[in-house]
């Protein structure tokens, strides 16, 4: 490593050191408590939200008008796939494998304890950004943290700073995190499955990405509507036929799972007895790759939240919220299940190294699928990987707008977004994640303080509505 690397990796461990573990969870767990638990209480009515089963939504399929009176671009469903599409990435794939290594394969259990702390925090950000929308100068709505710190923050000069510094970070952090490492992801399995040569592979996802985003927030949504779910359930189908062609070996394997969570000495594994880690370890990584994984309380959903047809920012909170949900208590379970049973945890590869990552994965997958199996999980990154780039266009996008003050400027984050798609599939990465991921952790502080800072507000209006189960 040069210079500038090490510096970088010095202040990305910094960053998000255990300081940054505890405001985030700290920040949850007291929202979660302020608001008398009632994310966790109402996580049904959110769902039947989400697919538009509750009593509102059928009241306005039974009376159309209603719906037209409505601000924003796009239906709240289309919101969440949005932001979902932001989400769920390769970490749902490469996160969990990784964290389940070093931090043994406890780790999941406290990915899932973060996610359902940090519904409250996705609550709050989400339910904030829609109160506090605004019109942009072409009369379009835009909305996220860096608005509701200007508008809605008690402190306004304190506000407005770190609006502008939660923007600053979030086009940063679209441009590491969003783009470049994802599109990283994409060559690289392509290349090793496939034998498709990078740069091919690079200009493919840019053309098809600047296609998409030049669309705007309407094309955006309709891409994500259709792709997340449908990438979803295939990666999952997937995942249970191996959890289902190892089912004998999944009681061994869940029990490795709590008892390796919660002990506090270091253990070895059961299924995986190369694997060696304490609760302190299954905390760590748990939590720090949980947060990675549905960024609840970085504040960026918030930004997709806002552009949802609603006038109800309550409801569009629990809406948000069930994305923290879906992407690790299902999706991020399924993957640590077919992990734990299929016995892979804990193998060495040929260099006498533990298997991590996508290795780890696919390993998992061609248990059952042979061969076929590499495939499957490389279509998975690919989609995944493609989803994210695509969610964090818009948010990115709408946090360079705010910068700028002007959205005919936006033209050209487009472009340039599309053309990082094609650097980040030649380039190698080790600066380019570690910059991107200071900026993805420095975008939770302005962020935090500001759901902290307005906590009352958002707990007055959701005890409001109380209990809708």
């Amino acid at each position: 490593m040069n210079k500038m690397e090490i510096l970088l990796r010095r202040i990305d461990d910094l960053v998000w050191g255990p300081w940054m573990l505890v405001l985030l969870l700290g920040t949850g767990l007291y929202l979660m408590i302020r608001m008398d638990f009632l994310p966790i209480r109402n996580l049904g009515y959110a769902l039947k939200c989400v697919i538009g089963q509750d009593e509102e939504s059928k009241a306005e399929r039974k009376n159309k008008t209603v719906r037209s009176t409505k601000e924003g671009a796009i239906s709240p469903f289309s919101s969440l796939m949005t932001e979902l599409a932001a989400t769920i990435g390769t970490g749902n794939i490469v996160g969990v494998a990784t964290a389940m290594v070093l931090g043994g394969p406890g780790a999941l259990i406290w990915m899932i304890i973060s996610s359902f702390i940090g519904l409250s925090t996705k609550f709050a950000e989400s339910m904030l950004a829609v109160k506090y929308r605004v019109r942009n100068d072409a009369g379009k709505l835009s909305g996220g943290p860096m608005y509701t710190l200007e508008y809605g923050f008690p402190l306004k000069r304190p506000g407005k700073i770190l609006a502008w510094l939660f923007a600053l970070f979030a086009v940063f952090a679209s441009f590491g995190m969003g783009n470049m490492t994802q599109s990283n992801s994409i060559a690289a399995a392509v290349e090793v499955t496939f034998g498709v040569r990078p740069a091919l592979t690079g200009l493919i996802v840019t053309i098809v990405t600047i296609l998409v985003v030049l669309g705007g927030i309407r094309m955006i949504a309709g891409v994500t509507r259709v792709l997340v779910p449908v990438m979803a359930v295939l990666y999952m189908l997937g995942a249970f036929v191996v959890i289902w062609v190892h089912m004998d070996q999944l009681p061994a394997g869940l029990w490795m799972i709590f008892s390796m969570a919660f002990s506090p000495k270091a253990l070895a594994g059961g299924v995986g007895g190369h694997l060696v880690a304490s609760v302190q370890q299954a905390v760590r990584w748990g939590v720090s790759r949980g947060v990675f994984s549905n960024e609840a309380g970085l504040g960026a959903s918030g930004i997709s939240a806002a552009a949802a047809q609603t006038d109800d920012p309550v409801k569009q909170g629990y809406i948000s919220m069930t994305g923290v949900f879906l992407d690790t208590v299902v999706i991020c379970s399924v993957t640590g299940l077919a992990l734990a049973a299929s016995g892979v945890l804990g193998r060495m590869d040929a260099n006498g190294e533990l298997l991590t990552g996508t290795t780890l994965t696919i390993a998992a997958f061609e248990t059952t699928f042979g061969e076929r199996g590499g495939v499957l999980v490389t279509i998975g990154i690919v989609l995944f990987a493609f989803a994210t780039i695509i969610g964090w266009a818009y948010q990115g996008e709408k946090a360079f707008e705010y910068l700028v003050k002007k959205s005919k400027y936006v033209i050209v984050y487009r472009f340039l977004y599309g053309f990082v798609c094609f650097v980040g599939a030649v380039c190698a990465l080790d600066v380019v994640w570690d910059f991107s991921d200071i900026c993805n952790g420095l975008m939770a502080v302005p962020n935090l303080i500001c759901v902290l800072g307005m906590s009352g507000e958002v707990c007055g209006q959701m005890r409001s509505r109380g209990g809708l189960n």
